[in-house]
């Protein structure tokens, strides 16, 4: 951990929600003006798109388990090192996972290449003079035998709903951004499981602050569902794991968030619409605190 250069990790499943938080932390930075270094986690996968298919056949060939979500499909080394280096000077390398053709156009016309969807930019040198280090993706506190990512994050956020609703969510996304069919959906959920299990879970147990939403409608049948459950027809659970440390002012927060309330001693129950809201509430004065222990 590091007060010059602290780092901030939102770790939390494709689907998850995880996007609500980055927007979230985006309107800090703008409001309280801090320069952020954007870390995407996808970034740090070891395999392109294409290499990634055929690592997929191959590991089906022998009946081993691959995905996204372990460490095989991925470079924690890589990952620990930026978190060290970062920490200790400000510095690290980074590189971007492109999604779509229109981020291939914006980083072509950037780096002068020629990159296509599904591919690499080449590793760069992070932004001189930022303040603080934002991470979103999967692995962001993630512990291994060789590697803990963990032990370097100042702030850990996780974003984790229940798994029936994660799963509804992936269902619709993957079917409407990229054309999945829902038995395609559904086989990678099961490929995934076992690293979900290993290497995603474990991780929230290390985050100081949990965001998860809980639907107040069936789901016990995500494969069958013919929508996400909206906010409204959700609340948030939101766990806090050490509160005094991170001078949570309960009373406060109840205050300002109408219809919440405690539901334990380190936890808090908000309404789902009301989720983007109390991460801003809940996140700005600890990254503005984050903010002044640099000066000092």
């Amino acid at each position: 951990m590091s007060k010059k250069h602290p780092i901030v990790a939102v770790t939390g499943s494709s689907g998850a929600g995880t996007t609500t938080v980055k927007r979230a932390f985006e309107h800090i930075f703008y409001r309280d003006g801090i320069k952020a270094a954007v870390i995407e986690g996808d970034s740090f996968h070891r395999y392109d798109r294409v290499e990634m298919k055929a690592e997929m056949a191959r590991a089906a060939e022998t009946h081993r388990n691959l995905s996204h979500f372990g460490p095989e499909a991925n470079r924690f080394d890589l990952l620990e090192e930026l978190f060290r280096n970062y920490g200790e000077s400000g510095t690290g390398k980074q590189r971007y996972y492109i999604h779509s053709d229109s981020e291939a156009d914006h980083h072509n016309a950037r780096l002068g290449t020629q990159l296509k969807a599904g591919q690499f930019t080449p590793w760069e040198d992070l932004l001189e003079g930022t303040d603080v280090l934002f991470y979103e993706g999967l692995h962001g506190l993630v512990v291994t035998e060789e590697d803990n990512i963990a032990q370097h994050v100042d702030l850990g956020v996780g974003v984790v709903p229940i798994i029936n609703l994660e799963w509804i969510q992936k269902i619709f996304r993957d079917n409407a951004e990229r054309g999945y069919s829902a038995e395609a959906i559904v086989d990678t959920i099961m490929r995934r499981m076992p690293d979900y299990i290993r290497h995603v879970t474990p991780q929230f147990s290390l985050t100081d602050i949990n965001f998860q939403r809980v639907a107040t409608v069936d789901t016990s049948n995500p494969f069958i569902a013919r929508d996400i459950p909206t906010p409204d027809e959700s609340f948030v659970i939101i766990r806090f794991r050490d509160p005094e440390r991170l001078q949570i002012d309960f009373p406060y927060l109840l205050s300002m968030i109408n219809d919440s309330f405690m539901s334990r001693r380190n936890t808090m129950v908000v309404p789902g619409g009301k989720m983007g809201m109390a991460m801003e509430v809940i996140l700005q004065p600890i990254i503005e605190r984050m903010m002044d222990a640099r000066r000092v």
